[in-house]
């Protein structure tokens, strides 16, 4: 099932409990830094490299400052060296080039990065999911995928193509800074600090507590994003029934819980930090270094030229305030994106035999099967049968009983926890992967089409058929007259210029199941959304695709299954009945109360 997700506030803060302890909140800090150092080793070499050039080009941006204290000494005295006043200026003018070229070449340096970086996550992402179960699809939603694949490691981007590069120009060229001015006077290095102490104390003072807050904030997105898109995926229903107001209900209480909490914890703040953002001011560090300058030199401590430069390099000082703030903030969020990437990353993947077997022939057997999602209730209890080739076996039962779910552990969309399952006398744990499914053709309900043309759609399970075998098979789908009507026929692209029903997508599945040529298939009840003219037809295909092979249906409308070899009934996870249609009507049990209830009260029994 798709999911929209929303971006509301960018939160940067880790995945986790609303009302973490501050113990919890530490841990999950250092998971993910440590995802973050690990996402990031492929271009930790350049991004270091980065980091050395723009040093350079930040101690390079020194050069205007130390020109100007040279200029004002040469224009002071009696009698001006234009000669000199030239060389400054060139050398000012070299600096500030040499500075451009540095940083320019260290930004380049990082975006080649950044762009290196995106692509080998996501092609470990693609690696990784291809070799997952497949049922852990139907578990996780498709949203965190998405998120995982697109917006977090689009998060990365700021960390690695700018905060080291940008973060270590604004360290160095204070430092620089204050080192020259450490050289002229001690006195003048205070000065040029005077106003960072108050800035400190007001910062420290709002930091209190950030990282839970941040964690309930992104924890309160989370809730808005997920009310979003239960409202849109279910736009069309509670349109139908008028209750558009009450499924909007969910999303406003979100959103409404957002707003009290982050005005809660925002508003406290905000004079707080107008005067540390007043404290770090140009107006403000250039009145204190003025007046403090203008003392030293009356004192006679330091000269004019050097109390320039004080003045020059504290009016640098705000300039590194904003980059380490927005970088600590960039550094958070993808921290956050870093250990979701990861544990994407780190999902279990399907367990696959050292010693692959291949199965003789097409039997399908399931031996005392038990299987359950979490662990401790089981969902299957002991099922047992066989399905022989060129039969048509049909698993009938309650809602809940655990159809659906026995017929995935054919595919290995899970593995069993007890029992086993077994195709030509091997247990499916045992066959390679690709070799499964290429034996195991299915057809589910909730039909999938990747974005593309018709005939790709049907190629999905052989890329290498002819056009005429993909037209063969949607003619024995019934849905090859409605191809060519589309603009473009089998090149017409689905989803903007192929706009096909619920059962007309079915039976392009239908026609990809029967293109691959899968000696065992698997079918979620096919003709669930075929329309009734063309569920006879659909009924034809399905009858001659099952010669000589091992067919496996799920029910839901037992008209369909009235003709199948045999009829397994589950109910509560255990096989209650086995037979024909006929035998298990007149049997009287779990079968015949179902078959009634399907046919209504007013309808005769068939026999």
């Amino acid at each position: 099932m798709s999911t929209t997700t929303v971006d509301t506030v960018d939160s940067p803060a880790a995945s986790g409990p609303v009302d973490a302890v501050p113990d919890g909140a530490s841990a999950a800090g250092k998971a993910a830094s440590r995802a973050l150092t690990e996402i990031r080793r492929p271009v930790a070499g350049s991004v270091r490299v980065a980091c050395v050039i723009s040093a350079l080009g930040a101690l390079a941006g020194l050069a205007p400052f130390l020109g100007l204290v040279e200029l004002a000494d040469v224009l002071l005295a009696d009698s001006v060296d234009r000669g000199r006043v030239i060389t400054i200026c060139l050398l000012i003018a070299g600096g500030l080039l040499a500075r451009a070229m540095l940083m320019g070449s260290a930004l380049t340096i990082t975006h080649f990065a950044d762009v290196r970086l995106q692509a080998i996550l996501r092609r470990r992402m693609v690696e990784r999911l291809g070799r997952v179960p497949l049922g852990w699809f139907s578990e996780q939603s498709s949203g965190r995928v998405r998120k995982a694949a697109m917006s977090d490691v689009h998060d990365l981007h700021q960390l690695v193509a700018h905060h080291s590069v940008e973060m270590t120009a604004a360290v160095v060229m204070p430092l620089g800074g204050l080192s020259y001015l450490l050289w002229l006077d001690w006195r003048l290095a205070l000065l040029a600090l005077a106003t960072l102490p108050v800035y400190a104390v007001a910062y420290a003072w709002m930091m209190r507590g950030y990282a839970d807050q941040m964690r309930r904030m992104d924890e309160s997105n989370a809730r808005i994003s997920a009310a979003v898109a239960e409202f849109v995926h279910g736009i069309a229903v509670v349109k139908t029934f008028g209750q558009s107001r009450r499924a909007f209900a969910a999303y406003r209480q979100a959103t409404d819980e957002f707003v009290r909490f982050f005005s809660g914890w925002v508003r406290p703040m905000l004079r707080t930090e107008a005067l540390a953002l007043m404290a770090i001011s140009a107006p403000v560090i250039g009145l204190v270094t003025s007046a403090g300058s203008a003392w030293f030199v009356e004192r006679g401590w330091v000269r004019v030229p050097e109390a320039v430069a004080c003045v020059l390099v504290a009016m640098v000082l705000p300039t590194v305030i904003q980059p380490l703030g927005f970088g600590a903030q960039a550094r958070r969020s993808a921290s956050a994106a870093a250990l979701r990437i990861h544990d994407l990353l780190r999902t279990p993947e399907l367990p696959v035999a050292a010693a692959p077997a291949s199965p003789d022939g097409h039997r399908v057997e399931f031996d005392d099967v038990r299987f359950s999602y979490d662990g401790s209730t089981d969902v299957l209890c002991g099922v047992g049968f066989a399905c022989e080739p060129g039969t048509v076996t049909a698993l009938v039962g309650p809602s809940g009983s655990g159809k659906s779910t026995l017929a995935t552990l054919l595919p290995r969309f899970h593995d069993v926890t007890g029992g086993r399952v077994r195709i030509g006398g091997v247990d499916v744990r045992r066959i390679a992967s690709a070799e499964l499914y290429r034996l195991v053709g299915f057809v589910l309900q909730d039909v999938q089409l990747v974005y593309g043309t018709v005939a790709d759609n049907v190629r999905l399970g052989r890329p290498d058929a002819s056009a005429g075998e993909v037209e063969r098979a949607c003619a024995a789908a019934r849905v090859h007259d409605r191809i060519l009507a589309l603009p473009r026929g089998y090149d017409s692209i689905v989803g903007q210029d192929a706009q096909l029903s619920g059962g007309e997508a079915q039976r392009v599945s239908i026609a990809r199941a029967l293109l691959a040529d899968a000696p065992v298939l698997v079918l979620d009840e096919a003709t669930a959304f075929a329309d009734p003219e063309s569920e006879a037809a659909i009924q034809d295909a399905l009858s001659e695709l099952a010669r000589g092979r091992t067919v496996l249906v799920i029910a839901h409308r037992l008209s369909t299954i009235v003709g199948a070899d045999q009829i397994v009934v589950l109910d509560r996870g255990r096989v209650a009945e086995t037979g024909t249609h006929e035998h298990l009507v007149g049997a009287g049990g779990t079968y015949a109360r179902l078959w009634a209830a399907h046919q209504g009260p007013d309808t005769e029994k068939t026999k």
